[in-house]
Order: structure tokens, then C-alpha cells, then sequence
């Protein structure tokens, strides 16, 4: 059939779908990844531990395939490609070997960049609405925690990011958000638990203040006269105690009893890991 101006005939239609597809074929890219340590508790069990090769689009970065993979860009301290250190605005390029690190604990990466800094200062935290028992925990260790069980993803990542607070959460696709700089997937499922694995991270130990903050509110502690709260105080503790603390925002006042005492325990424990 002869193919004059407008041709709308079969054999044009297929010449224009080949091409298309041609044109596809030809803007993919692949590259092979490899995930490190903790890194692999993010991806299907079939990608654990080895490498991942795969199609990528020309134009996309290593942090686009990273979190396409699974993996949040906040967990990741070091990306390697080919050998050399690279940062997540990386464009992939065909043949690209990525290697891809979480946060060292103890290995010492010397001048090559890191990917996940935490914000300048002692460490401030905000904490989704699933974690409450470790927002408690981090103001106990005297560690500036937000949390409200009410808090929604979007406004929660801007508050992180105006604050300049470490975003604390156990859901990935939350910190895979292109405003959250610097957060943290928390794995373990218990407060304790979950406060000893930040310490390890982040090695808060030489930056706690305990029994600093309350506990309820987040507002500074300070010590009170006995006198001022002794009719707050159940009868035993009246008797036993001499020392008191009290939050002006909600008035709650604190001394040193039993939970006191484990809590003091369990910082104790994490104050070693320095």
C-alpha cells in the first residue's frame, strides 16, 4: 500500500509502534546494585545479600533506584560506584556497580562522604504517632522528643525540616518524602529496645541529659521545694522522699521512686556504650 501524506495504512502503524519502543529501548540504562548490614532487612527476600541488576531510566539518580528498591535514602550513610564515593544526585550510567552502606557503627570511612549527617547540635527528635513509648524514653534521657498521636505524615516531615529535627519512624515510604533530610527507620519493636538501637546510631550517650525533661510534655524539669507539692504526694512518698522535680507546662511533679530507679537502670546501660 503506498504511504503518501496521512498514511494511516497497517504497515505505518507498526513502522510508528517499532519505533516507539526502539526509543524506549534505547533511553534504559541498567546497573547493578549491592545493599550492606541492616540495609537488606528492606528488600524482598530473593535480593538479600547478593547483587540486583536492573533497568533504569537514563535520566535517573542513585537515590531514585535506591528507594525504588526498598531502601529510604536516610539509611544510607555511603554509596560507592564503581569504587568511588558518590552522592544521591548521582545520574546512573550503563554498567554502573553501586554499592550501597548503611550507618557504621565503628568502621572509621575517613574522608569520604557521608550521606546521612544528623542535623548540628544535640540531636532533636520528632516521632510519628506509632511511637510514643520511645518519644517518653528520649525526653527521660533528656533528649527534645515532639510527638501527638494525631501527628500526619506531610505536616510531621515539614516540622522535621523547618526544626531541623530527626524524623523517627517505622514507615518507610514517610522518610522516601523528597523534604525529609535526615530521619531515622527505627527496626526494633519495644521502647527500650528501640532507644538502645538510636543510641547505637546516632551515639547519643555523650549528649543525654537525664531526668531533664518531662517525660509528658517535653518542657524542662526543675527542682522544687518539698513544702510547695506535699499535699500532691501519696503518703509513702511523702515519708520516703525528699527531692522533687516539677514541670511547670503541666505540673507534673517527679521523684525518685521505683520507676525512677529502672529508668536510671536502663540509662545506665546505655551511658557503657559510649
Amino acid at each position: 500500500m503506498p504511504c503518501g501524506a496521512g498514511c494511516e495504512g497497517r504497515s505505518c502503524r507498526i513502522e510508528r509502534q517499532t519505533g516507539r519502543m526502539a526509543a524506549i529501548v534505547m533511553v534504559m540504562t541498567t546497573a547493578t546494585f549491592r545493599f550492606y548490614q541492616q540495609l537488606n532487612a528492606f528488600l524482598p527476600a530473593d535480593h538479600r545479600g547478593r547483587d540486583i541488576t536492573c533497568s533504569c531510566a537514563r535520566a535517573a539518580t542513585t537515590k531514585h533506584m535506591i528507594e525504588a528498591l526498598g531502601v529510604p535514602h536516610t539509611e544510607v550513610e555511603l554509596l560507592l560506584v564503581n569504587g568511588e564515593p558518590a552522592g544521591f544526585e548521582r545520574l546512573i550510567a550503563d554498567g554502573d556497580r553501586i554499592a550501597v552502606y548503611p550507618t557504621f557503627a565503628s568502621l572509621d570511612i575517613g574522608g569520604m562522604r557521608r550521606l546521612a549527617d544528623r542535623p548540628p547540635g544535640t540531636p532533636r527528635f520528632v516521632a510519628d504517632a506509632h511511637l510514643g513509648g520511645l518519644a517518653r524514653l528520649l525526653r527521660m534521657a533528656g533528649f527534645d522528643t515532639l510527638y501527638d498521636n494525631a501527628f500526619e505524615d506531610g505536616p510531621m516531615a515539614e516540622l522535621a525540616l523547618r526544626e531541623g529535627r530527626i524524623l523517627l519512624t517505622r514507615d518507610r515510604e514517610l522518610l522516601k518524602q523528597r523534604n525529609v533530610t535526615h530521619g531515622c527507620f527505627v527496626h526494633a519493636l519495644k521502647p527500650a529496645m528501640q532507644l538502645r538501637e538510636l543510641y547505637e546510631r546516632l551515639e547519643l550517650a555523650a549528649e543525654a541529659r537525664p531526668f531533664s525533661l518531662c517525660m509528658s510534655c517535653n518542657a524542662p524539669l526543675r527542682e522544687v521545694d518539698k513544702q510547695t507539692v506535699l499535699d500532691r504526694l501519696p503518703p509513702r512518698v511523702r515519708e520516703l522522699h525528699q527531692r522533687f522535680l516539677i514541670c511547670d507546662c503541666c505540673q507534673q511533679v517527679y521523684w525518685e521512686g521505683s520507676h525512677w530507679r529502672d529508668m536510671s537502670a536502663l540509662l545506665d546501660s546505655l551511658g557503657r556504650m559510649r
